[in-house]
């Protein structure tokens, strides 16, 4: 089954914010973000044991327990297992640093083996409330969590995880599986494997406005010939897009800054949204199946609907591309 088919629709929802990402989001407001993509008719939610130690998991499990279970669909991650005990002694997140510091203390373990996939999935089932998971992705095998050793996590990966994913979606117990990773790296990689067979990648902040040439060049074209599809996360990358003070994890750099204000100026002469600008032109590419903004506030995902429909003009996308803002060989919501 391709991902077009499985996802209702091409706007999800990203639940890492809901993890304390960055900070200590209340509950009634955790909870309520979640119930306002719902009521907005949000049917696709992505979350991950790492996103807050299972803390995501957890509330959208809460939110979503009373819904009936055939009207949405759930994305979730192995290759990190979150433990009972508490971690005193803080984590290697590569990367991603202290960005769930304030997360649940509980110690999360790297494990990529079948049994860790196995035990992975059996966790997420009782923290999301449900009977069963749509899609499954391995969660970030890649060389900035694991340095020069990533090709060795990726080989267990793909003896452990890989295999008992594939197994599970050609059983039925799975509608789909893949890699769920913020580099291009491990899906070249996977791509140029006769086996397993991934069915979908989700590609975190890499495709976005801001950082979108090499996932372009190296691995857009070849998942849309195989017929694949991409969940592109972190379209407004960290939130810098959209005037956030981080990008990629880390402190916004004034390359960055100085390239979103680029983009801005032409925004502002057009009259259009960042959020705009940042959804529309990820869903241009026909590799991308849908596109998982997140939110940590219910007013957020209104924001993101109108963002989805609202009239771009292509004069503005014309005006990107003229001034290098954009890759010049990327597909834009207009014919050229």
């Amino acid at each position: 089954m391709e991902l077009k088919d499985i996802l209702p629709s091409k706007l999800g929802f990203g639940t890492a914010p809901l993890g304390n990402m960055f900070r200590a989001i209340p509950e009634g407001e955790a909870l309520g973000t979640i119930e306002a993509a719902w009521n907005d008719g949000i049917r696709y939610f992505d979350t991950a044991p790492f996103y807050g130690a299972g803390l995501a998991e957890i509330r959208l499990g809460e939110a979503l327990s009373a819904k009936p279970r055939e009207d949405y669909v759930i994305s979730t991650k192995v290759g990190r297992v979150v433990l009972d005990e508490i971690d005193d002694r803080g984590r290697n997140n590569g990367e991603k640093g202290d960005v769930f510091a304030n997360g649940r203390p509980n110690k999360v373990v790297n494990d990529y083996s079948e049994e860790g996939t196995y035990r992975s999935i059996e966790d997420s089932l009782k923290r999301l409330k449900t009977d069963h998971i749509d899609i499954v992705f391995v969660h970030d095998v890649a060389q900035d969590f694991y340095g020069d050793e990533w090709l060795n996590v990726f080989e267990t990966a793909r003896k452990g995880a890989f295999r008992a994913l594939d197994r599970m979606r050609d059983e039925g117990v799975i509608k789909a599986w893949g890699l769920g990773v913020n580099k291009v790296e491990p899906i070249e990689l996977i791509l140029a494997l006769d086996e397993p067979r991934p069915d979908a990648f989700l590609l975190a902040g890499r495709y976005s406005l801001l950082d979108h040439s090499r996932a372009l060049q190296r691995v857009m074209p070849e998942v849309a010939a195989n017929g694949l599809g991409i969940v592109v996360g972190g379209p407004y990358s960290s939130g810098a897009l959209v005037g956030g003070p981080n990008f990629e994890y880390a402190p916004i750099t004034s390359v960055i800054r100085d390239k979103v204000a680029a983009i801005k100026a032409n925004a502002d002469a057009h009259g259009i949204s960042m959020k705009a600008a940042g959804l529309q032109f990820a869903l241009a590419n026909p590799a991308v199946a849908g596109v998982i903004p997140g939110a940590s506030q219910p007013s957020r995902i209104a924001e993101d609907r109108t963002a989805l429909t609202e009239i771009v003009p292509a004069g503005f996308w014309r005006d990107l591309r003229a001034a290098g803002l954009v890759d010049a060989a990327a597909p834009l919501p207009i014919a050229d």
